[in-house]
């Protein structure tokens, strides 16, 4: 009996783990699959799995769309909202980790709740103000700050997650040894929490390069990103069209590369994730 259920494990587990792995990764798949049709092969049955491919869409994109300046408006709003993130979110997690007082639970609930807040109760006053008053509108200044904030709820409560598992007692004796407060951040919590640090910034990376609402809805044409990009090639056909599957196959592409990236960096044992 054990040896049949111990056999059953064996097969069963890892067919569903690649059952999973297939669902999810389908899309994408679709996805890239549908870049290499023209927009008329796109829609017709006849062509769902048999077609001539074509890279007349990814030409068409990188000639006539102005690819490379989306492309360098989500690099640079995404890096720079990141850095700023982790630049406000690394002291604040250190304050709430090692110096805690009574309200340090409910500063931190409080700003988890934040997310909780739909985004369009605030557009229109934030339109407003930065249209008539303060003149940043669809400027990278304005999407790297919005950004930054939508994002530095989460950093924070990551941060404080990898900090508070650093004994005390390293930093008290650091103290003793007549670190300052930044010296201790800078020697002592950064060294020991990296994998933590890179943890976080990957994923808030992510997060600020997959943001749709807030760049499409905060710029026109100077600071313009990717999702702008795509949502100008949004046909009702959806994800149909030749054309709208290479920009946003362009757009994830290179997410994929720096993801495959960070992981063969965790497999080699350096600093990407919480490796301990």
């Amino acid at each position: 009996m054990v040896a049949e259920q111990s056999r059953f494990s064996r097969v069963f587990w890892p067919a569903l783990a690649w059952i999973t792995a297939i669902v999810i990764f389908f899309p994408i798949f679709w996805l890239v699959f549908t870049s290499f049709k023209t927009d008329a092969d796109a829609v017709k049955p006849e062509f769902l799995f048999t077609f001539t491919p074509t890279f007349e869409n990814y030409a068409n994109m990188v000639d006539n769309y102005d690819y490379w300046r989306f492309l360098k408006n989500s690099v640079i709003t995404s890096v720079f909202a990141t850095f700023f993130a982790l630049v406000v979110g690394v002291p604040c997690a250190y304050a709430m980790a090692f110096d805690p007082s009574r309200s340090t639970k409910d500063v931190l609930m409080w700003m988890l709740s934040t997310k909780m807040l739909p985004a369009a109760a605030v557009l229109y006053p934030m339109t407003f103000l930065t249209k008539n008053f303060l003149g940043i509108y669809d400027t990278k200044f304005l999407v790297i700050v919005v950004l930054m904030l939508v994002n530095l709820p989460i950093v924070i409560w990551m941060l404080f997650s990898y900090f508070k598992e650093i004994p005390k007692e390293i930093m008290e004796a650091g103290k003793m040894d007549g670190v300052n407060m930044w010296g201790e951040i800078k020697e002592i919590l950064i060294p020991l929490a990296w994998g933590g640090i890179a943890s976080t910034a990957l994923l808030t990376f992510i997060f600020c390069w997959n943001e749709a609402y807030w760049t499409v809805r905060l710029t026109t044409t100077d600071a313009a990103t990717l999702s702008s990009l795509i949502e100008g090639n949004r046909a009702p056909e959806g994800l149909f069209f030749g054309r709208l599957s290479a920009v946003s196959t362009a757009a994830i592409g290179p997410i994929v590369v720096l993801g495959w990236f960070c992981q063969k960096q965790l497999v080699r044992g350096l600093t990407f994730g919480a490796v301990k």
